[in-house]
């Protein structure tokens, strides 16, 4: 049961405020941003996703920038608030097109309208984009999308290529394309998220993908859809099936330890061709999500040297390689390393150009950081142990860690004439991508 719900700015402008209850104080907006902001409780630097404050329970989701809040008196599902938090961003995305400050502040009239088809008196309604089109009837304002800063793991794909343009990201399920038509086209990424913790001396100490099959559909009648995947995809322990145990044997060469499917999935031959069958909804939903531990190739290996050029001065390496095709660039590459508190000062010397190490890197490459530091005399300690380990974080498009990979996208046919785009992408992201020094 929901009390309140809100959206903010991280600046704590106050975007979208709605009261379903009238039993939770007027100012929880501000209380709510003035405990996030300073929040210093238990050693933490930042608040927890729910949290309890003067007998209200807070719960909060950043998307893009913006922060989804409800709130409550009563004890409910902490899981179940943040998973609906999550959901009515998706739902308004889909409506909007573009999710940020100036589409919800110019759609408030729209943004209210879902709100309240979600939300009745505090009790969770439908957050199905395709259920509250029968009940939602306001047209979304358009909002020019080429002078926006993309944000989140789809905007990727808005970087120049031919083969994979951005409308998905920046465009409104309901609305249509200028002159009353629609465009028919089909979007199905796979984005995947890896952690990866390297030994001081460069060996693999944990590896884990964190995968989803993500789709967007505007295809108009709700054609059935099949997604054909690795036919050597094994599932579960020694690649077996998890729905039929005694139809597959033997492992494959790609396998994931387990996975769960949208509810609009069929599995009718999942087990025999590894293959999909749905009608999507309207809007966008993951078809599959997965987790994989087996032993994969990490896209960067990191090496680290420390080495003492006096008492008080030191030099810092670390040597980042690319271990995927020259044909792939990686982009918003960052390589963190904390350093000693005594640390006075550093000198950092790219032997590459910034852009190269910081942005983007192609693969095949190999690019080396040094960085000369300086301590005070009176705390300096043991170097070695006080410093680090090594952080990066990175996006690449148009691969995949896993090598899961979807064969074909099939789209029953209405007549022999009707042929919609169709596009499947890819992308990996760093999710912890630690080398211990």
């Amino acid at each position: 049961m929901i009390s309140q719900f809100f959206v903010m700015s991280q600046r704590g402008d106050n975007i979208v405020f709605r009261d379903y209850r009238g039993d939770v104080q007027k100012g929880s907006a501000e209380i709510f941003f003035r405990k996030v902001k300073f929040w210093k409780e238990d050693g933490q630097e930042e608040a927890p996703p729910v949290f309890n404050a003067d007998g209200v329970n807070y719960f909060h989701v950043k998307v893009v920038g913006l922060l989804f809040v409800a709130t409550t008196r009563v004890n409910v599902s902490p899981s179940l608030v943040l998973e609906l938090l999550q959901r009515i961003a998706r739902v308004i995305k889909d409506y909007l097109g573009v999710l940020n400050e100036d589409s919800l502040r110019k759609n408030f009239v729209l943004v209210y309208e879902l709100l309240d088809e979600v939300i009745d008196f505090g009790y969770v309604q439908s957050t199905s984009t395709e259920v509250l089109k029968s009940y939602v009837f306001n047209e979304p304002i358009v909002i020019d999308a080429a002078r926006l800063q993309p944000l989140g793991p789809a905007s990727i794909f808005m970087q120049g290529t031919k083969r994979m343009p951005g409308t998905a990201v920046t465009k409104s399920v309901v609305a249509n394309e200028p002159g009353g038509r629609k465009r028919e086209e089909i979007f199905v990424d796979i984005i995947e998220k890896i952690s990866v913790t390297f030994s001081s001396s460069g060996y693999i100490l944990t590896s884990e993908i964190d995968g989803t099959i993500q789709m967007k559909s505007y295809l108009t009648g709700n054609p059935e859809i099949r997604i054909a995947l690795n036919e050597d995809l094994g599932i579960g322990k020694g690649g077996r099936s998890i729905y039929d145990y005694r139809s597959s044997t033997g492992s494959g060469a790609v396998v994931l330890d387990d996975c769960n499917f949208h509810e609009s999935v069929r599995l009718d031959s999942f087990d025999t061709d590894r293959t999909l069958s749905l009608i999507p909804p309207d809007g966008e939903f993951p078809v599959m999500n997965y987790r994989m531990t087996q032993e994969f190739k990490p896209p960067f290996r990191i090496n680290t040297l420390i080495e003492e050029a006096g008492p008080l001065k030191a030099e810092v390496i670390i040597k980042v390689s690319a271990e995927f095709s020259s044909s792939i660039t990686a982009n918003t590459i960052v390589v963190e390393m904390p350093l000693p508190k005594y640390t006075t000062s550093n000198i950092i010397k790219f032997l590459f150009t910034v852009s190269n190490i910081l942005y983007k890197i192609v693969g095949g490459s190999e690019h080396t950081l040094r960085a000369k530091l300086t301590f005070s005399q009176e705390t300096h300690g043991n170097i070695t142990k006080e410093s680090g380990p090594v952080n990066m974080t990175f996006t690449i498009p148009m691969y995949n860690a896993s090598r899961l990979q979807v064969k074909y996208l099939q789209i029953a046919k209405k007549s022999s004439t009707y042929n919609p785009y169709r596009w499947v992408r890819y992308v990996t992201q760093a999710n912890s991508y630690v080398a211990r020094i």
